[in-house]
């Protein structure tokens, strides 16, 4: 584990803490996201190496992360990361992962039982894994594996790259990581991903493994607060539905003493989308949606000078965006034409 694991900021009387279980080149760029022309990564080559995209291997860096919020006397957690030891057959980057969450989070001063609240900004695999923890720890959530998650070469998390195989598995008891907090969830994405709907409709067969070890325990636990159009958490920090990356995609507004932020989750996974919305990533499932509220996220904060903070941004996690046209640019950026 490196000091780069925990970086901390303060606006206004909220404390920033990002904790980064995992950062690396990640995807393919043209995979990421289909729709960017390649011409957009090579002109703006720059400022996206490497923080943001490895022009070598043609792959976008990115980071698995969440961010602690230190805000009026309460510990709030934004997103939960992958999670030890789930059965993800679908996603070979997060099946069986096995990192030390728990620890980097120990390393930023906080313990399970000090949080209060957790926000899933969505119900995807990568969001919500540390909600829950095995039990009999299985998962190596009690400390009994040294691993510190770090992903084999430079293709993103792997199981092979941990050499660990885990004894967690569909007969694992789940239970809420987090035993003293409230879990906000969206509505619109538990009705989508839970079992009324086939679990996501059955369209990515993982997504019912996702539901299952991930968010029923915190049903089952009573711990879960559903929440549709806005939420209000304190005086600093409020929520408010994005949707199209999922039915129920949220971000978080910051609001305190005149300094603003907007944790924005999966609407952006690189800066090509800043600079052209119009473009998605591969896992948006509404792209007239996913495009619409990312526009409508950006131009308030170019106009409000609100910080942006993408869940999955490698270097330093933020983005300051300015309007550049008919789309945006990063303050302090240059950048060339995007199509």
């Amino acid at each position: 584990m490196t000091q780069e694991s925990v970086e901390r900021m303060v606006l206004g009387d909220v404390e920033l803490v990002r904790v980064v279980e995992w950062r690396g080149a990640f995807a393919s760029a043209a995979d990421l996201v289909p729709t960017a022309p390649r011409r957009t990564w090579q002109d703006n080559r720059g400022w996206l190496a490497p923080d943001h995209w490895e022009p070598e291997g043609d792959r976008a860096v990115m980071a698995l992360q969440t961010w602690v919020l230190r805000s009026a006397g309460r510990t709030v957690l934004v997103d939960t990361g992958v999670g030890n030891g789930r059965e993800r057959p679908g996603v070979p980057q997060f099946h069986h992962w096995q990192g030390d969450f728990l620890g980097r989070l120990e390393l930023a001063g906080v313990r399970p039982e000090d949080v209060d609240v957790v926000v899933n900004t969505h119900l995807h695999a990568d969001h919500v894994g540390w909600n829950t923890r095995a039990a009999d720890g299985s998962d190596g959530s009690d400390g009994s594996d040294g691993s510190d998650g770090a992903p084999g070469g430079a293709h993103g998390p792997s199981r092979a790259g941990t050499g660990v195989a885990t004894g967690a598995d569909a007969g694992t008891e789940w239970v809420p990581t987090f035993p003293r907090a409230e879990y906000l969830v969206p509505a619109a994405d538990d009705a989508h991903f839970g079992p009324d709907n086939g679990y996501g409709g059955g369209r990515a067969p993982h997504d019912r493994l996702v539901y299952e070890d991930s968010v029923a325990p915190l049903h089952r636990a009573g711990r879960t607060v559903l929440w549709d159009g806005s939420h209000r958490i304190d005086e600093h920090l409020t929520l408010e539905s994005a949707p199209g990356h999922t039915p129920g995609s949220a971000v978080l507004r910051l609001a305190s003493k005149g300094e603003h932020a907007v944790f924005v989750g999966d609407l952006l996974h690189s800066p090509v989308q800043i600079l052209d919305p119009a473009h998605n990533s591969c896992f948006c499932l509404d792209a007239g949606g996913a495009a619409a509220s990312r526009r409508r996220i950006l131009e308030r904060a170019a106009d409000r000078r609100e910080l942006v903070v993408p869940a999955h941004f490698g270097g330093s996690g933020t983005a300051e965006v300015r309007r550049d046209g008919n789309g945006f640019r990063l303050a302090g950026q240059e950048h060339r034409p995007r199509d």
